[in-house]
């Protein structure tokens, strides 16, 4: 639906995606949340926190939907966008009601909320007023292999971060060694998985929004990653020597 978009805005949007990945890159310590949390910090419980911040990312792209014509729904933004709104409907009304992890700092949840946010109208505005795909783009290459690389990361995703609920029980916050699926071979199975997903997303687009945001969440996820496999090694004398970080076989 072409005519109502601001493209300097839009690409000023994907830009500050690619600007905030770079400058994770340089922070010396991760996200601090989980493990990770430095110190005590006035917190929500994870549950209820992961719901909160990942609403935005799925009611945001949704309230757009829900303004277009019945026309629009066979167009391939559409199609793109609900694709979208699947990951995140089930990072809302799904993973946080089975979460156990620790509580989630309230000022990391702000910033999350503002990113969400963003991230969500960014993205779903681009694909519903911005983009302009041919007739054939069903067909395209980077339509097919985009849309089997988000299926098949959304598929490593949630199977890992099953595998790591199964670690732990109701109330426990322990630690212990992931095994089975991915995890064979990374420490960040979970974190890989939404990697590709974004990737693929990025690939059945073909937009520089998307494709900012790939470049953040590979920067964001792929630091994480690097020292979750840090703490496994420093946590576990046990821990297989053989399994990377976050690429199998490769780093």
């Amino acid at each position: 639906m072409p005519g109502r978009c601001p493209e300097g805005a839009t690409q000023a949007g994907a830009a500050t995606l690619t600007a905030l990945g770079a400058l994770v890159l340089c922070l010396p310590v991760p996200s601090g949340y989980g493990r990770h949390l430095p110190s005590p910090a006035p917190a929500l419980p994870a549950r209820a926190a992961w719901f909160l911040q990942e609403l935005p990312s799925f009611a945001v792209p949704a309230a757009v939907l829900a303004q277009q014509t019945r026309a629009f729904f066979g167009a391939p933004g559409a199609v793109l966008l609900g694709l979208f709104c699947a990951h995140y409907f089930h990072r809302t009304f799904v993973y946080s009601f089975l979460t156990r992890g620790r509580p989630f700092p309230i000022s990391l949840l702000f910033r999350g909320l503002i990113f969400c946010t963003g991230n969500g109208f960014l993205q779903s505005y681009y694909l519903v007023y911005c983009a302009e795909y041919p007739e054939e783009w069903y067909r395209d290459f980077r339509f097919r292999l985009g849309v089997f690389l988000f299926i098949l990361g959304m598929g490593i995703n949630i199977h890992s971060d099953y595998t790591l609920l199964q670690l732990r029980k109701p109330g426990e916050v322990v630690y212990r060694i992931p095994q089975g699926g991915l995890f064979t071979y990374v420490s960040g199975a979970n974190f890989l998985g939404e990697i590709v997903e974004w990737i693929g997303f990025a690939s059945a687009t073909w937009s520089f929004p998307a494709f900012g945001f790939a470049f953040f969440t590979l920067c964001f996820l792929g630091i994480r990653a690097v020292h979750h496999h840090r703490f496994y090694i420093k946590t576990f004398k046990d821990y297989p020597k053989s399994r990377k970080a976050l690429i199998p076989f490769i780093f």
